[in-house]
């Protein structure tokens, strides 16, 4: 059961990972290459119910976008998936890039990243110090890859972890439910998006 301490809104951001039209929309690189995409929409109702409420409860929201141009393509990274045209993806300046969806306003943060985790070669760990982060609330696509690429490193960082199970999405079951599995274990705590909002709740009787 989740503790409410881990997601009090006055320590907890909340970090949404690559919601990009090349990762979720059918048009998009991944699903004009016959990914199953269907766990993306199962998961943006509740994902949006859970940014209102975090904007509601004044947790900092920071939406994650991954760009790629020749800069940042090195060697190792374009040849990471030999099975998989990755080329196209998320391209700087591309509709591909855009966010799907889910859209931040004026007030969000956002974060580019060019590797799987959203920790690497970015300023996301600076934001989060200069916030006062202690928790973070993981959510994006996709599971198995640059989530849980993102909560491995917040937890080696000392962040609290904490992914919401209805608001991640992968390309199949198998490797979504893996990690759903590998970071309760190792890494963090997993819960629904229900359960971070009824302990907001509670918190608000509280104060």
């Amino acid at each position: 059961m989740l503790n409410y301490k881990q997601v009090d809104p006055t320590h907890t951001a909340l970090v949404i990972v690559d919601v990009q039209n090349d990762y979720c929309d059918s048009k998009g690189n991944l699903g004009k290459q016959g990914l199953d995409i269907s766990m993306v929409d199962e998961m943006i109702a509740p994902l949006a119910e859970t940014v209102a409420q975090a904007r509601e409860n004044e947790v900092p929201i920071i939406f994650i976008q991954t760009i790629h141009e020749p800069s940042t393509d090195s060697v190792t990274w374009a040849n990471r998936l030999r099975d998989a045209n990755q080329e196209g993806i998320c391209r700087k300046d591309t509709w591909g890039a855009e966010f799907y969806k889910i859209k931040p306003k004026k007030e969000d943060i956002i974060v580019i990243k060019h590797r799987y985790s959203a920790f690497i070669n970015t300023r996301l760990d600076s934001v989060l110090r200069s916030l006062n982060i202690k928790s973070l609330i993981v959510t994006g696509v996709s599971t198995n890859v640059c989530v849980e690429s993102t909560a491995r490193d917040g937890f080696m960082l000392d962040y609290d972890i904490v992914l919401l199970s209805d608001c991640t999405a992968a390309y199949s079951k198998e490797a979504y439910e893996m990690t759903l599995k590998n970071i309760d274990q190792y890494f963090g705590s997993v819960c629904e998006s229900k359960d971070v909002i009824e302990s907001w709740h509670a918190l608000e009787k509280t104060s």
